[in-house]
Parts: structure tokens; sequence; C-alpha cells
């Protein structure tokens, strides 16, 4: 699979894209949310634009939450290399040649634009990132034009009859860097290009940025969007304050909540500042006297922490704890190892793609070494498979164990500070309280 041949089925690809698809949507991920499938045709001619705020990991987003195989489109310097650029050919990625890639690379975008014309005929659908580059603030930038000029070049090239459509995706991560996280898609409603056929045949300028403008409109619909800068971290923080409980509900997810909380936000900026500054004076305040006091906000909504429900729950750490240091041959081998590697990459948007990434190697490599160990050393056959499923299961349930841990130690902690009438943690409750109060009572 190359370049030439990129809008083809590969079956190489697809037993690389399951294999993946499992591991970033069953073990890294703790829960993967999808809205909107429905709004995917798979007959029509697409093109898929997610916010991007992940790095690799919002390609994937979209890559592992529906069929098919896709084409991506990335910058071109990072296909220097022969040898990588023949890994991402078959990883079905293109490049987009830039100015700062040199003036005369970007002949090389006629060809890359020939070849997404090919790739939308055959029904594979295309992936691009429309802000560009990515940036760890949960907020839209404005968008590039690549995508539109794309959308457009290809419909031109079939004379206008491949009727096109752009589908805005929003994607929204419980926390970016952190293993078993949350992460919602939703696919939204079409945007129909050939509504803007007519202009462009007058403009294509204008066409291009009325195309970029309502792709952008659609998009932040999608996903949260925190248009303040001023105020970013307090709203940002209040999303985790007030919805955080919500992360794993799937009828309703906390992206929709997120997305109501910060209108009413706004709209309270306008007509009630005072009270604004306050909600977000007040969350910053909270924000700061957890983190001295080292609680966290789920531990703050409870408002008692029975003593028995405590001691049963160590009980059951205590009884449990041979699983979790079983469990931590796993987490070690498939968490610890990529942890390590962290540090030397400065841009910590990516640290999530290297977790990811290496975590996925380790697991094709070592598996199936597992898998063969333990057919060896522990007879008989049906026995061995149970102690190798138990592998990735104990391990799962070592993370889930250090966070009931956490949360045991919490309440106990919660309760000395009742015990002694801790002044900071009675000043913190009663802030926690109050801002909670004031934002269930906004319109």
């Amino acid at each position: 699979m190359g370049k030439e041949n990129i809008e083809e089925y590969s079956r190489k690809y697809a037993l690389l894209k399951a294999v993946a698809g499992f591991w970033h949507n069953n073990i890294f991920y703790r829960r993967v949310i999808v809205v909107g499938r429905e709004n995917i045709n798979p007959d029509h001619h697409l093109i898929y634009a997610p916010n991007h705020q992940n790095a690799l990991m919002d390609a994937l987003a979209v890559l592992f939450t529906h069929k098919g195989q896709p084409v991506f489109l990335a910058r071109a310097d990072i296909f220097k290399r022969k040898i990588i650029a023949s890994i991402l050919y078959f990883l079905k990625i293109l490049p987009v040649y830039r100015i700062r890639d040199g003036f005369s690379t970007l002949k090389g975008n006629d060809e890359i634009f020939d070849k997404t014309v090919d790739v939308l005929r055959h029904g594979n659908g295309l992936v691009i990132l429309p802000e560009g580059d990515h940036e760890g603030f949960r907020r839209l930038r404005q968008l590039k034009k690549g995508i539109c000029r794309v959308a457009f070049n290809a419909d031109e090239a079939s004379g206008f009859e491949m009727k096109i459509k752009i589908i805005p995706v929003g994607l929204e991560f419980t926390n970016y860097q952190r293993f078993r996280q949350v992460l919602t898609v939703v696919y939204g409603k079409p945007v129909e290009v050939d509504e803007y056929h007519e202009i462009y045949k007058k403009s294509p300028e204008i066409a291009l940025n009325e195309l970029r403008d309502r792709l952008a409109s659609e998009m932040k619909m999608l996903m949260v969007h925190i248009d303040s800068k001023e105020d970013y971290e307090a709203i940002d923080e209040l999303r985790s304050l007030v919805n955080g409980q919500y992360s794993d509900d799937v009828k309703f997810p906390k992206l929709f909540r997120d997305r109501m909380l910060i209108d009413k936000l706004s709209n309270l900026k306008l007509t009630k500042n005072d009270l604004y500054k306050k909600i977000c004076s007040l969350t910053l305040k909270v924000k700061q006297k957890a983190k001295e006091l080292k609680t966290d906000y789920l531990l703050l909504n409870k408002k008692k922490h029975p003593l028995g429900w405590l001691i049963l729950g160590l009980l059951g750490l205590i009884i449990t704890l041979p699983f979790f240091i079983y469990g931590n041959i796993f987490t070690l081998l498939f968490l610890g190892i990529p942890n390590t590697q962290i540090p030397k990459i400065r841009d910590i948007q990516f640290h999530s793609s290297i977790r990811y990434g290496i975590s996925l190697g380790l697991a094709l490599v070592f598996v199936p070494i597992l898998l063969i160990l333990c057919l060896v050393v522990i007879s008989p056959w049906w026995l061995a498979l149970i102690v190798f499923i138990a592998l990735p299961l104990s391990g799962l349930f070592a993370v889930n164990y250090w966070h009931y841990f956490r949360r045991i130690i919490g309440g106990f902690r919660i309760r000395r500070y009742n015990s002694k009438n801790d002044s900071d943690y009675i000043s913190l409750q009663a802030n926690h309280d109050e801002l909670l109060n004031l934002v269930m009572n906004l319109k």
C-alpha cells in the first residue's frame, strides 16, 4: 500500500485497525461515547472535520469510531524520510505542503489534490483537521481554508457531480494526558458543499470564507468551546466541579452538560456581570483550597462519609490486594514503560499519543509472548487461557483499585477534618456548596 493506491481497501490495514481500535476503545480509554453516527452515510462523498486539541489522538478518535478506511491529510515535513513516508502511506496518510516547507514544494499539492479526488470517489472519506495544528485548550480556533479548498477542488474536478459533504466532528477528552479517561465523539449533520457552488463560480474566495465560517459555527455546537480567554481557567474548572460526576453518562453525555453550563455563563456575563465574576472567583478559590487539602469534587459532593462504609471499603481493598499485585504486571509493562518516555516530550499534548503508541506496540509484541508462556507453563490449556485473560482484566482492576484506594483515604481525611473542625475545610465546604447553589439557580 503506497501513495499511488492509498484509496484501495487493504486487508493488512484492516487487521491493524481492528487490533489498534480494540486497544484504543477498550483498554486505553475506559469509555468511548459516540453520538450522531446516523449522520454518516457511507454512500456519500464525505470529508470529516474534527477539532484538534490532543495531537494524534484526535485523528484516532475519528478512525476508531466508524467503519471504513478513511484517508488523512497531514503536514508534509513528517514525510521527509522514505521509511517513515512508506509507513505513513500504509497508514493511509497523505502529505500537504505548506509555504514553510519551501515554495517549490507547493507544486506537490497538485498531485495530492488529484489523489484526494480518487479517495472521495472511492467513498473512503477524507479526514482533515481544519485548525491546522493542535492546542491544548477547549476552544475552536480560526479554521484554515485548506479543507474548503479541497472540497471545492474535488467537486470541481468531478464537474460538481460528487455532491461532497463535510461532517463536522466534536471531540472531548475528560483529560488530555491520563490513561483510562472518557472520550466523546459527536458527528454533526453534513454541511452540503453544493450550497456554495454558485458563489464559488462567481468568487471562489468569498465561497471559501463563507463555507469556512459555516463549518466553524457547526463545529462549535458539537464541542466544548470556551471563548473567554480571561476566565478560561475558571470556566474549564467549573465544568469538572459541576459535571464531573456525569463523565460516564451515555444517555446525556457530559459534553452537552458542559455546553449548557458555558452558555448559561455567557448569558450571565452579559446580564449579571457581578454574579458571573463571583462564580469565577469562587471556582478558582475552591480549586486552590481543594488541592491544598488533598480532596476532590466527588468527595466534596458527598455530605457524609460513614465510618462503617469506609472500613468495609478498606477491608475490600485488603482482600483484593493479591489481584491488585497481579494486575501490576500488566500496568507496569504497558503503562509504566510508556510513562518513562513522557519526560522527553516537551509538548504535553503529545503525551497521550506517546502513551497510546508505545503501549500498543508493547501489546503487539508481548501479548502473544505471554499467551505462549501461559500455554507452555500452565496445564491444562483451559486454565492457561483463564490465567492469560485474567492478566489484562486484573490490570484494569489495578487501575480502578488505585482510584478507589484514594477515595477511601480521602473519606478518612475528610472525617478527620470534620472531627477537628478544621477551619480551612469548613471554609472549603461552604464555598463549594455556595458555588453549586449559584450555578444550579442559573437560567
